[in-house]
């Protein structure tokens, strides 16, 4: 490709054109075009070319022929080698462009086909191909200039770096091999050593098939296989964990009249370890010495890995101690194997300690030593130290590579640091590091699970944009992406999606269909879906049954909810503790706490084992009615049978401490919480917090509030809802002279945001303030949002007004609820207004806002300003199908306004916007049925 203007293209085809009625320019005028030519324009001639040729050299294009008649000119002259220009052009000449021009010119030179070769190989930057090497093969066998052609060809073998490589040169090989007449030029038979090197390189990607192939064209030329033959089939078999093969080879070895030697035994170890047979694995590695085979670095290694891989950590260790008695010394691989098979068994600080014995022998880490430790330190949530390992890896000179960055990337999505997580991508691209599948679905995840659907939805379009084909995985984690946010029309719009794209749905893709119908309260369509997975060949498992259990508990048919469970239990889909607790707690809200207890009963019977939530729930029921010796009798059951009391097993004994005001025992509860070493959640400090302010103790539930804070907990929406309601009943106590007549005692939580008054969050503000706690976004995120649910959007705004004074500045969450409230309301130029400002700050309003505020400038008739915003939004890397499908199907079409919908889907096209055909057929449906209708 050129790049350049259309009138420099004019002139250079010019050059390289005969004109009608003359012969083609000379050399002479050629050349003196090219040398006039500055750097950058002989840039242009030679920029990189397309190297995935694979089976046959591709029809050269006018472009490639000009490239390649330029440097044949230069070639041509005396001392090209030294000539400026030709100095000039290096820089600039590909594996691709040597391919092109030895293809165009098989006549050109061998020597300096030759010269030209190894002129560019000595390039750090230049490291020729397959493709390369076989142009220039193809000047040198017709030539027969066979000595250094058999050089080239092992080269080439050498170089491939994929399947698709290996399967080029197995092809090119095999011309040269055949007898065919049309190919004499090019006919080299092949040598032992080239077939050797063949054999290996077919290995190196497992192509097992091809390797037999060649093997048995080996024994038609009459080549007698030697030891290496021998070997690189056993070692293949053996990667692959086929001993039967193997020792098929290992037979024809002895038939031979060779010796099986280090490297024969070696592959056999692997192999019994490729099938977890670490004790067979020991026999061969010691018979090695009775045999007359010196063990080495590699076969120690093998031992190791596979004795690590069966989980016999004490045997790898004894082994890796007793290597210098074998005069052998660990190696790089050995050390990491170890470090992985120490960290993945929780040995952390034995692996750190490794590590360092590893650093003070003078044994270098490699990449892959440092991916295994950061991805321990990103799993143990140390993302200080991994970062800090990671710059280390660089300051080494080491290149990391996509497993590094992925591990790192995985580990800030865990933590909701996704901000954190892109910076690491940025990185990694800097670097010329691609990222991967793996790369796209950490961060879709991360996305997903901080409810950011339409981010994740984005990387679903890069992803393809990439050239990446997305696997089960991603279409999963965005299915329960969209289930979560309640988007469950999206959800089956991407099932089908993943149909079409030939991605076979698991059950976990229809766990989350049919969990989020029944969290939606549509149990008989979830009944439904589970009934059709049999014929879809899929087999329901126990996250399916438990969710459709639940919801009809939900909806008391309890009845129905032991029917699933007897077919559950019929196809053999063994119940877990989370399915008996759906069932107990369903049992329980019922009063049915006998049959509860009946049904714990079977259950352990068969099996299955209770959990503390199990006791749990039965301790929340009794709680409930107060029962608290009751109560206390189950947990000291549950003690007694050694299960240890959570959380929430002591919140619930707290919420009814305090709902009954018992604040004496409520603290006796804390205090045995802490002397049992657990740790108060979100839940324990909020039930503190309003247990304290129902008593009319509000310094000592904001004291409560301060340790909450200390303790890294963040403070919930609810919680704000709980010291809202209780700041507000003060106030109105206080007001109780001009309110007469009105009940004060008492405020409703679901009230708190429709009666908030501004200068109680004034009061709120003050009070943290007074108890060391500085107001923070997440603070005016929660009253924001609370607010704006509610419809009050002039107390939210000054409530933004107010924190952009203190220096701080609205979330991208806290600016989609301004915009919806803002629709909700009817005030769409001020929607229109929020959403710039959130552009401009670097956010993505979510389609859920987007599609209120364009189909209410519709509605209110600002035509021209709902494009306006429907084109900006497409520009701005969003899923195009996302957008079809929310804001135009789900929007405009169920809206009825159908002409709308149809002019923004021309828009679209226009933009070029790439939907899917199940997209473009469910708008086309929609569209047709809409019309119908009305």
């Amino acid at each position: 490709m050129i790049r350049t203007t259309t009138a420099t293209i004019t002139t250079r085809f010019t050059i390289v054109t005969k004109k009608k009625g003359q012969s083609a320019l000379s050399p002479f005028t050629i050349t003196s075009f090219f040398l006039t030519k500055s750097l950058s324009s002989i840039a242009s001639f030679i920029e990189p070319l397309p190297s995935d040729h694979h089976h046959q050299h591709p029809p050269p294009s006018p472009l490639d022929s000009t490239a390649s008649e330029l440097l044949s000119l230069l070639l041509s002259r005396p001392n090209w080698q030294k000539d400026p220009s030709f100095k000039k052009l290096i820089p600039f000449i590909s594996p691709a462009h040597l391919t092109s021009l030895f293809s165009y010119y098989p006549n050109l030179n061998p020597h300096t086909a030759l010269a030209l070769f190894t002129s560019l190989s000595q390039r750090p930057t230049f490291k020729p191909n397959v493709q390369s090497y076989s142009s220039l093969l193809h000047i040198l066998i017709p030539n027969r200039f066979l000595g250094v052609a058999e050089k080239f060809r092992i080269s080439m073998v050498k170089s491939c770096e994929s399947t698709e490589d290996a399967q080029f040169a197995l092809n090119v090989l095999r011309r040269m091999n055949s007898s065919n007449a049309e190919d004499s030029k090019f006919k080299f038979k092949l040598s032992l050593r080239c077939y050797n090197m063949l054999l290996m390189s077919l290995a190196m990607f497992l192509m097992i098939d091809e390797m037999k192939s060649v093997y048995e064209e080996i024994l038609d030329d009459k080549i007698p296989p030697n030891i290496y033959t021998f070997n690189t089939m056993i070692n293949a078999y053996c990667k692959l964990g086929d001993l039967v093969q193997a020792e098929l080879y290992l037979s024809k070895i002895l038939q031979a009249g060779l010796r099986p030697d280090v490297h024969t035994y070696t592959s056999l170890i692997l192999g019994h370890c490729r099938i977890n047979d670490a004790d067979s694995a020991f026999r061969v590695f010691k018979v090695m010495p009775q045999k007359g085979c010196r063990r080495n670095e590699v076969s120690y290694t093998n031992l190791i890995h596979g004795f690590c891989e069966a989980g016999k950590i004490d045997e790898a260790l004894k082994l890796f101690y007793h290597m210098g008695e074998d005069d052998c010394h660990p190696t790089v691989r050995t050390y990491t194997v170890l470090i992985y098979a120490l960290c993945r068994s929780g040995m952390k600080m034995e692996a750190l300690n490794l590590f360092k014995e590893m650093m003070d022998k003078g044994c270098e880490p490699n990449v892959h030593t440092y991916t295994v430790l950061i991805d321990s330190m990103c799993k143990d949530n140390k993302l200080d130290e991994a970062k800090k390992m990671l710059n280390a890896i660089t300051l080494k000179g080491l290149v990391p590579s996509v497993v590094t960055y992925n591990a790192l990337i995985d580990g800030y999505c865990k933590e909701g640091m996704i901000d954190v997580a892109f910076e690491v991508l940025d990185a990694m691209e800097l670097n010329n590091c691609r990222p991967n599948i793996r790369t796209y679905n950490e961060l879709i995840c991360g996305f997903c699970k901080a409810r950011k659907v339409h981010k994740a939805m984005a990387l679903l379009s890069k992803m393809l944009d990439e050239g990446l084909s997305p696997s089960l995985m991603t279409y999963n984690l965005l299915i329960h992406g969209q289930c979560k946010e309640g988007h469950l029309d999206s959800a089956f719009r991407l099932l089908n999606l993943m149909n079409d794209n030939g991605v076979v749905p698991d059950q976990w893709t229809y766990s989350a269909l049919i969990s989020t119908l029944c969290k939606k309260g549509r149990v008989y369509e979830a009944h439904g879906l589970l009934d059709s997975l049999k014929e879809k060949g899929i087999r329901p498992n126990e996250v399916i049954y438990t969710a459709l259990i639940d919801g009809y508990c939900k909806l008391e048919k309890i009845d129905v909810s032991h029917g699933l469970l007897e077919r559950m239990l019929a196809e053999n889909c063994i119940p877990n503790s989370w399915t008996l607790n759906v069932l107990i707690e369903g049992l329980c809200k019922g009063n049915n706490m006998h049959e509860a207890s009946q049904l714990l009963e079977r259950m352990v019977n068969r099996g299955v084992k209770p959990t503390v939530v199990t006791y749990s729930i039965l301790i929340e029921q009794m709680l409930k009615e107060y029962a608290f010796d009751d109560a206390q009798k189950v947990f000291d059951q549950m003690v007694s049978l050694g299960y240890k009391p959570d959380v929430c097993t002591y919140t619930s004994f707290l919420l009814a401490y305090c709902n009954r005001d018992m604040l004496t025992e409520a603290e006796d509860v804390m205090t045995k919480m802490n002397e049992d070493g657990v740790q108060p959640d979100l839940m324990t400090y909020t039930v503190l917090i309003d247990g304290y302010a129902r008593r009319g103790f509000i310094n000592q539930a904001f004291d409560i509030f301060k340790c909450m804070v200390d303790a890294g907990c963040d403070p919930s929406h609810y919680t704000y809802s709980v010291l809202i309601k209780h700041l507000s009943k003060e106030k109105w106590l206080m007001e109780s002279t001009t309110r007469t007549g009105e009940n004060v005692t008492s405020i409703n939580i679901a009230d708190v945001w429709k009666i908030m008054e501004f200068d109680t969050a004034l009061v709120l503000f003050d009070k943290m303030i007074e108890h060391g706690c500085t107001p923070n976004v997440n603070t005016y995120g929660a009253l924001t949002t609370g607010l704006c649910r509610e419809g009050r959007f002039e107390e939210a705004w000054r409530l933004v007004d107010h924190m952009k004074k203190r220096g701080l500045s609205p979330t991208e969450d806290m600016y989609n609820s301004l915009v919806k409230c803002c629709c909700n309301l009817g005030m769409f130029w001020k929607a229109l207004r929020l959403v710039d400002a959130m552009v401009g700050h670097g956010f993505s309003p979510n389609l859920e806002s987007y599609k209120l505020l364009v189909c209410g400038l519709y509605d209110e008739g600002s035509i021209e300003k709902a494009k306006e915003a429907f084109c900006s939004l497409i520009h701005r890397g969003y899923n195009h199908d996302e957008v079809a499908w929310k804001l135009l199907i789900d929007g405009l079409l169920k809206r009825g306004n159908v002409d709308r919908c149809s002019e923004l889907v021309n828009i679209m096209v226009e933009k070029g916007c790439q939907l899917n055909p199940q997209t473009y057929s469910v708008l086309v449906e929609g569209l047709f049925d809409t019309t119908e209708a009305t």
